[in-house]
């Protein structure tokens, strides 16, 4: 993803003007050798003068102007992790401008160089500090992997800001922020699902095996006026093997493949008419080993035809709404033959258990074949996976895919923007 800006020197033109600059006779184009006094030192002090009286506002930049007859040789403007903020000098060498954002609450140093025009050069430093922030932008990383941290290769990162960003160049300073590395490395893309919520996938999904890091280091970067990242953040996670399974409901079968191999292929039922099955790729949210299931939570009325109040095993869940793979002892003779259920996948208890133990969160579930609606992209679990990676991109600040290539462990290393694939 984008890397950090404001790493660049700050010698810009600087070099090819001194050429010239020092005494005329040393660019001379007559015959004659002449000969050039060396310069005196001098104290470079008393000559400039830089904006930065007391704590200085990091929305504004930081100017250094010389005394009048004097000029400005070399400025450079560093944080305290050695880092060049860069800056332009103007054209007759009088004044010079941070173009790079400052960030809050950080002591900063100005090297400056100046010559006094009577053959005397000399060098001054100064430190100063910029104000802390009035409002921070903190990040929420996920998974969450307080658990054993290994996740299927559809799991999706997440961040949720702390408040609404909604400036494209403010987004943009956020996935600056915000970065992904991985061994191996893939091609991903950030999505901006709301104002506070983005999510990250690749073009395809994680390898098998992966070891997959996330960062948001922000701090004290100016998101927009009045707004700097917070407290930095990192989470790490590790990708399974790739389980996939794929629930015909024309078939009424499920088919589990481990690494591109079929494992084993069960008989299921599905949504029957009314309570189809959505179609499209789901993410696993969760699994429970009981859970009890009521026709009131998807909205069937209570005392009706249609309700039921079941305690149910080996439950793995696919959306918020509701949606299981699970054991239904009850429908096991309609099982391959025909789709009885109210929206599950339903399956023997024996079967059920195998899926149970067989997965994790983040395997991928997708649904072929049924009458029912297309699985959400967002909100009522993980459908990133439904959307074309053209579509993904272009809800990226950037509009561009990157590559998650770098050490992982190691938070503080960008990723590369890449061209549009």
């Amino acid at each position: 993803m984008t890397g950090r800006r404001g790493t660049s020197g700050i010698r810009s033109s600087i070099s090819l003007a001194l050429i010239c600059i020092t005494p005329l006779a040393a660019c001379s184009s007559g015959g004659s050798e002449q000969a050039t006094e060396p310069s005196r030192t001098v104290d470079a002090a008393p000559l400039v003068h830089t904006s930065a009286t007391g704590a200085l506002d990091p929305s504004q930049p930081l100017t250094v102007t010389a005394e009048p007859g004097t000029r400005l040789t070399d400025v450079t403007l560093s944080g305290p992790d050695g880092h060049l903020v860069a800056g332009k000098l103007s054209e007759d060498q009088r004044s010079w401008q941070s173009t790079g954002h400052l960030k809050a609450a950080t002591s900063y140093t100005v090297r400056i160089a100046a010559d006094d025009g009577k053959g005397g050069r000399g060098e001054t430093s100064s430190t100063f500090s910029t104000v802390a922030a009035q409002r921070l932008l903190t990040a929420q990383l996920g998974p969450d992997s307080s658990g054993s941290g290994v996740y299927g290769v559809g799991q999706p990162l997440t961040v949720k800001l702390s408040e609404a960003v909604k400036d494209p160049a403010a987004r943009q300073e956020v996935e600056s922020a915000l970065r992904v590395v991985s061994q191996p490395a893939v091609i991903g893309a950030w999505y901006w699902v709301d104002d506070q919520n983005l999510h990250f996938r690749p073009k395809d999904y994680w390898p098998a095996n992966a070891t997959v890091a996330l960062s948001f280091d922000g701090e004290g970067v100016r998101i927009s006026d009045g707004l700097y990242g917070g407290p930095p953040a990192t989470l790490a996670l590790k990708t399974g093997d790739r389980v996939e399974s794929v629930v015909d409901a024309a078939t009424h079968e499920l088919t589990l493949t481990r690494n591109g191999q079929p494992v084993r292929t069960i008989p299921v039922t599905t949504g029957k008419p009314g309570f189809s099955t959505r179609n499209g790729i789901k993410v696993v949210l969760g699994q429970e080993r009981t859970v009890r299931m009521s026709g009131e939570s998807i909205g069937i009325a209570a005392g009706s035809s249609e309700s039921y109040d079941l305690q149910v095993e080996w439950a793995t869940r696919v959306t918020w709404s509701g949606e299981y793979v699970h054991a239904a002892p009850w429908s096991v003779a309609s099982q391959g033959v025909d789709n009885v259920s109210h929206g599950c996948t339903g399956m023997s208890t024996e079967n059920a258990k195998w899926f149970f133990e067989q997965t994790r969160v983040g395997d991928l579930v997708q649904v072929i074949n049924s009458k029912g609606a297309g699985m959400e992209p967002f909100g009522n679990g993980f459908g990133d996976w439904n959307l074309t990676w053209d579509d993904w991109v272009k809800h990226s600040a950037t509009g561009k895919p990157v590559s998650t290539d770098g050490p992982v462990g190691q938070g503080q290393a960008a990723a590369v923007i890449l061209p549009q694939l």
